[in-house]
């Protein structure tokens, strides 16, 4: 029995010491390093340094990058509209055209625009009469020759037509027609519809024999003479916007060439929804390439 007893205590110890299969190793994932400061431990994240969107260069902290596009100032883009409606009779223009200043964009025809110069005629021609005899009355008048009713009628039959035939004068001058050259040359048949700036055309809406209403626009006329960047920026970046700041842009479409411009202005209302507000630059130079709504990528150098 006690043989029985030592053999199984050595049975026993043997199977303690048979070794078990190792377990797997885990690498522990990297950890931030950590840094004591104050008695608080912070993590320290390695810096990502931005792109930036003009020069694909690492952003620099006196740099600040917007998007926008190309527009024109509002005294330099007129959309022509009619005063008077008409029907088209002829026309020359091409979308794309340069045009001068006071060039004829196109005729219309409206027996209302000779009517209205027949009218001009007439009134010029009785309100000539009618001051001879308003002035000859004032005279009896005060020779005591007349009586006070006619020459109180005479006067009020002059300055009655004197505004009509100034109301007259001043819807031919809306309309682009001078009264003086209208005296010598008689009657147009055909009304003018000219540009009122030097530029490009587009939006073009009219071909021959289509009927304009009043107000109704024939094209519109783009001088580049002169291009502004509308740009968008938010609420944190006011900080870093000054007028006058140096802004350099990328145009899409036009590779990687740099151009530039200066900050001129910066919105005052501030979008409720995304919170945005529009900022403005003026383009250096005048690149004939450039067109309004452009999209372009700027960067603003703060001062």
């Amino acid at each position: 029995m006690k043989t029985i007893l030592i053999s199984v205590a050595v049975l026993l110890m043997t199977a303690c010491h048979t070794s078990t299969p190792e377990k797997e190793r885990i690498e522990p994932e990297a950890q931030p390093e950590t840094v004591e400061t104050g008695g608080e431990t912070s993590e320290t994240v390695p810096d990502t340094a931005g792109v930036d969107a003009v020069t694909s260069a690492t952003a620099m902290p006196n740099h600040s990058s917007f998007n926008g596009t190309m527009i024109v100032p509002p005294q330099r883009h007129a959309t022509v509209t009619l005063t008077m409606g008409g029907t088209v009779h002829s026309t020359n223009l091409l979308p794309g055209d340069y045009v001068r200043k006071g060039a004829v964009l196109a005729t219309l025809e409206n027996p209302d625009f000779i009517n209205l110069q027949q009218s001009y005629l007439d009134a010029h021609a009785q309100t000539e009469y009618l001051e001879a005899e308003y002035h000859r009355q004032e005279r009896l008048s005060s020779q005591e020759a007349a009586s006070q009713k006619r020459f109180q009628q005479s006067k009020a039959d002059y300055l009655s037509m004197k505004s009509r035939l100034e109301a007259a004068a001043a819807q031919l001058t809306i309309l682009g027609v001078s009264p003086g050259d209208l005296l010598q040359a008689g009657i147009r048949p055909y009304l003018e519809v000219k540009s009122p700036l030097n530029g490009y055309v587009s939006g073009m809406t009219i071909n021959l024999g289509k009927y304009l209403e009043a107000g109704e626009p024939v094209c519109e006329v783009i001088d580049k003479a002169e291009t502004l960047l509308c740009l968008t920026a938010y609420e944190k970046d006011l900080d870093d916007l000054t007028s006058g700041s140096r802004v350099q842009f990328r145009v899409n479409g036009m590779g990687k060439e740099t151009f530039e411009a200066t900050l001129l202005s910066i919105g005052q209302q501030v979008d409720a929804v995304n919170r945005s507000l529009e900022v403005y630059a003026r383009v250096k130079g005048n690149n004939e390439r450039f067109r309004p709504g452009m999209y372009v990528t700027a960067r603003v150098e703060k001062k």
